[in-house]
């Protein structure tokens, strides 16, 4: 088994790809050992020392290390993890969590319903290319919220995508939106 790796935006995450499937169409990020309890790549990823943070994308992981870390130390343990896991045929996650409740209200749902369809064919095919995904959390009053996930969560140019990016698109082919802004789960 060969998984490749690639740097992000974010240096202190790296993207892996290990050439299959890993969270179809969904998506999970895990902030901590705790919150990692119902996937068993995320549990054993974050069992080695330097791990701050674990994403699954669809055909990709990113991991995020501790500042006190270098990749040229913890590179190796994440590849022997990642291909431990995939060689054991386990599942990436156990259970399925309860899905996050949206922010909107009923008469707003043609809105969202436009601002979701951007998300999903502009934004997130290629926030998934640097390793992250952006996921919708509501709208109210103009707002969008959004919640930013894998090496886009932390990551020093996330802001500016969010306002220069996200929003002006957002503006842009929905007049109804004054301001995106990013919440943290």
């Amino acid at each position: 088994m060969f998984i490749e790796t690639e740097g992000t935006p974010n240096p202190a995450t790296l993207k892996f790809l290990p050439g299959r499937d890993v969270m179809g169409s969904s998506t999970a990020d895990f902030a901590s050992s705790d919150a990692a309890r119902r996937s068993p790549l995320a549990s054993a990823l974050f069992t080695i020392p330097g791990i701050s943070r674990v994403f699954l994308g669809n055909d990709f992981i990113t991991v995020t290390k501790t500042e006190d870390e270098d990749w040229p130390e913890l590179k190796p343990q994440v590849l022997g993890t990642l291909m431990d896991h995939f060689l054991s045929g386990r599942p990436t996650i156990e259970a399925t969590g309860a899905a996050a409740l949206e922010d909107v209200s009923p008469e707003d749902q043609e809105i969202v319903d436009q601002i979701k369809e951007l998300l999903d064919t502009r934004v997130r095919p290629a926030v998934a290319s640097d390793g992250g995904d952006i996921v919708f959390h509501g709208y109210r009053d103009g707002v969008v919220t959004l919640h930013m996930q894998g090496a886009c969560s932390g990551c020093p140019s996330s802001r500016a995508t969010l306002k220069h990016g996200i929003e002006n698109m957002l503006r842009h082919y929905v007049p109804e939106v004054v301001s995106v802004e990013q919440v943290e789960l």
